[in-house]
């Protein structure tokens, strides 16, 4: 029996990628999607493609960084829909460079975006799902907070703190929310896009070749979401079979 049907579901980072891929698969289960992220254009054309298909969509134009527009996503989504049964945190980036370089404005940016982006989230949500008395929060994280490596230093210390926020929560909450960590290996996506430095542009793109689908990653988030009441999913890892990456 599936739990996706009418519950309201928001969605960060979802103008591409993880975020796109969950919310077109979703939205066919019966869920109401409401969107969050900043290229407006893409949000438009993806709520379009929602409702063509006879589902429910609305958006928000959303910088994660900043917390007053994460709020009026929520706000947007208990206007339109009522209430918030899931919130995905997907919203990230990964601006791969060696330490040494010191690129320490794109350390700022993963800061932002990668930990107070989540923070945002959690601050939005879970006033609601605590008096609702239920709720979920799912957050992106990534493999890398289990292993960091060379050029993703930064990067993997922004997963590893999303990943000791996620569980010292869950233990806190005990229960009051359901709270899942989705760790994808390289997914096929925008992210790293940004990266400036060429022996890492190149070497990602040897990697990206067993990249993951974004669409194999949604089916990881609607199976966290579709497990029965009592059955928290705490952290999903995806890898591509074989794989370490």
């Amino acid at each position: 029996m599936s739990n996706i049907k009418g519950k309201v579901i928001v969605i960060t980072g979802a103008s591409s990628g993880i975020g796109r891929a969950t919310a077109l698969l979703l939205s066919k289960k019966g869920a109401k999607i409401v969107l969050g992220a900043r290229r407006e254009d893409r949000l438009k054309t993806i709520v379009k493609t929602i409702v063509d298909n006879g589902g429910e969509a609305i958006y928000a134009v959303t910088d994660v960084t900043k917390k007053e527009e994460v709020d009026e996503l929520v706000r947007v989504s208990l206007a339109t829909f009522g209430q918030v049964d899931v919130m995905f945190n997907n919203a990230g980036i990964m601006p791969l460079s060696h330490v040494e370089s010191f690129k320490t404005d794109e350390w700022d940016k993963m800061v932002d975006v990668n930990i107070k982006g989540v923070l945002h989230g959690l601050a939005a949500v879970m006033p609601i799902m605590l008096e609702a008395g239920d709720g979920q929060i799912i957050t992106t994280g990534s493999v890398a907070s289990y292993n960091a490596e060379p050029t993703g230093v930064i990067y993997a210390g922004t997963k590893f703190a999303i990943r000791a926020i996620h569980e010292g929560l869950r233990r806190e909450l005990d229960g009051r929310i359901k709270l899942t960590l989705l760790a994808p290996g390289v997914t096929d996506t925008e992210l790293g896009e940004d990266i400036t430095e060429e022996d890492i542009i190149n070497g990602l793109k040897e990697i990206r070749k067993l990249a993951i689908s974004p669409e194999s990653i949604a089916e990881a988030v609607l199976f966290a979401i579709n497990q029965p009441s009592n059955i928290d999913t705490s952290t999903i890892v995806v890898r591509q079979r074989g794989g370490n990456a």
